[in-house]
């Protein structure tokens, strides 16, 4: 068992082990030398001797055992004999200690002296003056475009806070009684001043109360926003589950995005897109809930590790992410196109344009609905029963430059290179028929199974002479025109009736109603 020996220090007793008794004995040697033969050196020890017994309390108290660890963190917070030094000191002779004039007087936020932050009284503590000077010069300038106060905010976030009692004798100086509360070492000061410091206190705290209030409803407000963007984030892109938070926002749906992105780029990228994307998303918004978690409770919490290492974690993801996204969206980089022209054998008076494979035909679907710049709509349909997607055509009926009726299909794709892109044109796959005076088309096209998406785009034209009537069926108008067509609802409302003339398609007129 390891020898311990009992002490009395400031009063109070303590068990030390003996590697401690030892450290601490050299210590207080030291300080009984520097300040033994100066003015009222031996208050000064006896104050050191009640603030290290302090400090052993708050770590073990009396039924501990002190050890050297607890002797190495209490001259930490106390400060090395050397750094002790006073003006006037006589240095004694010795080997181990030489005189100096103590440390050099920093600037700190003076925690005993504050109305807000405890800006002014550091500055005061540092020139040696009265604070209420200093705090009467930054309500002054304060009035000069804010000046003092975002100088005052400044300081606040720049200067640290002097909460040992090393940085308390820095703060002061070595000819400041530093190791006796600061209360008990203020210099009385005027009436006046005194008075203008009650008044900055009453006033600073109106002001600590109404910054708090703002703090709790910033900080609640964070939360609240970190915290459902987080519970979407989840629920959507995780679990799949829209009915909570839904992801339709004019017209945009990317609830099965996660899903679409294994037709997007290569199968071994996937995941650690997804991986990667989910710690760069929830990362800032647990980042946010916490943040705002400190507003609202106003604690202090060593986590300066933490958010560093928070921070490195997201860069590197980000970067990790951009690489893989920038090395897939090279197959993207060239874009083309494939036309294939047909003439229909339709009669030149009245066609019909009905739906032939229909997008309710399509089971188990997942769908993935995007803007375009035409304002139909771009979407897209997972068939993983199939390991297919499909997408929706779009038709446009023109004037035809002779009396015939043409179709014109246009298959858009993009590719690593201008062959690579004509080559994903070429493999889609979109199908239509003619029976006797009805033109069926399909209302998709799709992609050969387990073909990679490469912003594929199918436009269907309709070439047709001018004076032909068309009908189109409520599918044809619901799906590939699109909700973008003019003259929509007197469209519907005529049965789907349509005439070619030379300024383009309208709406059939009531005289051609009434000869169909």
């Amino acid at each position: 068992m390891d020898k311990t020996i009992n002490i009395n220090l400031g009063g109070m007793l303590f068990q030390l082990d003996e590697a401690a008794y030892t450290k601490l004995k050299n210590y207080l040697n030291a300080i009984n030398v520097r300040f033994r033969n100066t003015n009222g050196g031996n208050e000064t020890i006896d104050d050191i001797e009640n603030r290290i017994a302090e400090i052993f309390m708050s770590m073990k108290g009396t039924a501990g055992v002190i050890n050297s660890e607890n002797v190495d963190e209490m001259i930490g917070i106390m400060g090395k004999p050397e750094d002790f030094e006073r003006p006037g000191f006589e240095k004694e002779s010795g080997p181990s200690f030489s005189a100096n004039p103590g440390p050099r007087k920093k600037l700190y936020k003076n925690p005993e002296n504050h109305i807000i932050a405890g800006v002014c009284g550091g500055i005061g503590a540092y020139l040696n003056s009265d604070p209420v000077w200093i705090r009467i010069l930054f309500v002054l300038f304060a009035f000069f475009f804010g000046i003092g106060f975002f100088v005052y905010l400044a300081l606040w976030i720049v200067l640290p806070l002097a909460s040992t009692d090393q940085q308390k004798h820095e703060m002061y100086g070595g000819d400041h009684n530093w190791a006796m509360p600061q209360e008990w070492d203020q210099h009385t000061g005027s009436r006046v001043g005194n008075a203008i410091n009650e008044v900055f206190r009453a006033i600073g705290r109106v002001v600590y109360i109404i910054v708090r209030i703002i703090l709790i409803v910033f900080g609640t407000s964070i939360v609240v926003t970190g915290f459902i963007g987080l519970l979407a984030y989840v629920l959507i892109f995780i679990f799949k589950y829209p009915g909570a938070f839904s992801a339709d926002i004019q017209g945009m749906n990317l609830t099965y995005l996660p899903d679409f992105l294994n037709y997007m780029v290569s199968g071994g990228a996937a995941p650690w897109i997804r991986i990667l994307l989910t710690i760069a998303v929830c990362l800032p918004l647990l980042a946010l809930i916490y943040g705002g978690i400190r507003l609202i409770f106003w604690f202090r919490a060593r986590d300066g590790f933490i958010w560093l290492g928070g921070i490195l974690v997201w860069v590197l993801c980000v970067t990790a992410l951009s690489i893989i996204l920038f090395n897939e969206g090279v197959s993207f980089a060239k874009h083309s196109q494939t036309v294939t022209m047909d003439t229909l054998k339709l009669p030149a008076d009245t066609i019909y344009v009905s739906a032939g494979a229909k997008l309710s035909g399509i089971k188990s679907a997942d769908e993935i609905s995007l803007p375009d710049d035409g304002g139909h709509g771009y979407n897209i349909f997972i068939m993983e029963d199939k390991k297919q997607i499909a997408i929706k055509s779009h038709l446009d009926f023109n004037i035809s430059d002779d009396k015939s009726t043409s179709i014109r299909i246009v298959r858009h794709a993009t590719g690593r290179d201008r062959i690579r892109a004509e080559q994903n044109a070429d493999r889609l796959v979109y199908n239509y028929k003619v029976s006797a005076d009805t033109l069926f088309l399909d209302e998709y096209f799709t992609l050969p199974e387990g073909a990679r998406w490469s912003m594929d785009y199918v436009d269907v034209n309709l070439s047709i002479p001018v004076g032909t009537v068309v009908r189109v069926d409520k599918d044809i108008l619901e799906t590939i025109m699109g909700s973008g067509y003019r003259n929509r609802e007197e469209f519907s409302y005529r049965n789907g009736l349509l005439v070619m003339t030379p300024s383009g398609l309208s709406v059939c007129p009531e005289s051609r109603l009434k000869g169909n």
